[in-house]
């Protein structure tokens, strides 16, 4: 992309222009009035590109049960943030792999301490649209470079950790590492992130994913699913003071705009080809 970004980093684009998409819909499933705002900007570099993908983001065409199952998961993982705050208006939340996401926006309650964190390239184009404050942060770092925890360790919690569409991009090791980390530093902090079920990873079906991200979505060849794991409970083995406390698939909406798909709910492969997970860090 002419912005700089880089494969992985390119999925925040299309994260992006779906909340915008999806705004401006009949009865949408989010408001996002920042990313219209956003993208309207974007728009204005993005439509000199050649490359094929940016051509599609202007263009509006992204596949419209995409653009639905965005919606629905960052709607959830609102939900989550709101949940939280309900239970400690003076919390943390820390958002992994942000993107160019406003969820400060839609969730301040007036007294949450908000870090927003992702790659040094997607932080540079966020601080165009979004200006810090005493309460609202944004952290430059792979969230592979722990050193991003520093600033968060001042405040004495609680912590919520979210990672919506971030872990399947990183090995398998590095997330396991990471959770433990988060674990030592932030013991009785809460996670909720996204997973891909690793049966798809195996040779065959992963062919299959990686064909629908690169061909379909025309995404770079870095941007492929790494990782994953079986069931809820596996993290918990990682260690004894990691405790399950619930998940989400986007079929368990029942949002009408699903279609067809609603029925898939059923299959519970299908229901949980990616899904959402929800800890306590003990």
């Amino acid at each position: 992309m002419p912005t700089g970004t880089g494969d992985v980093a390119a999925t925040s684009f299309v994260t992006l222009y779906c909340h915008a998409l999806e705004t401006r819909s009949d009865n949408p499933v989010l408001s996002d009035p920042k990313s219209v705002e956003i993208v309207t900007e974007l728009n204005k570099t993005l439509s000199r590109s050649e490359d094929t993908l940016d051509r599609i983001l202007v263009s509006g065409t992204l596949d419209k049960r995409l653009v639905v199952h965005i919606a629905l998961r960052a709607k959830k993982y609102d939900d989550y943030a709101r949940d939280f705050l309900k239970r400690f208006p003076d919390g943390v939340i820390v958002n992994i792999g942000c993107g160019l996401d406003s969820r400060f926006l839609r969730t301040d309650n007036g007294r949450v301490v908000f870090y927003d964190l992702d790659l040094p390239e997607i932080i540079a184009i966020k601080k165009g649209f979004f200006n810090e404050t005493e309460r609202y942060h944004l952290i430059a770092s792979s969230v592979l470079d722990f050193t991003w925890m520093a600033p968060v360790l001042r405040h004495k919690g609680p912590f919520l950790f979210m990672a919506e569409g971030v872990f399947m991009y990183l090995d398998g090791k590095d997330v396991q590492s990471l959770v433990l980390e988060i674990q030592k530093k932030f013991p009785g902090s809460e996670l909720v992130c996204e997973v891909v079920n690793s049966v798809w990873l195996r040779p065959r079906l992963k062919k299959m994913l990686d064909h629908k991200i690169q061909r379909q979505l025309h995404m770079g060849k870095d941007a492929m699913f790494r990782s994953g794991i079986r069931d809820a409970h596996e993290m918990e083995q990682w260690h004894a003071g990691i405790q399950f406390l619930d998940e989400w698939s986007y079929f368990d909406s029942g949002e009408k705009k699903l279609g067809w798909l609603r029925v898939l709910r059923h299959i519970e492969l299908i229901r949980k080809t990616q899904w959402t997970v929800h800890y306590r860090l003990n």
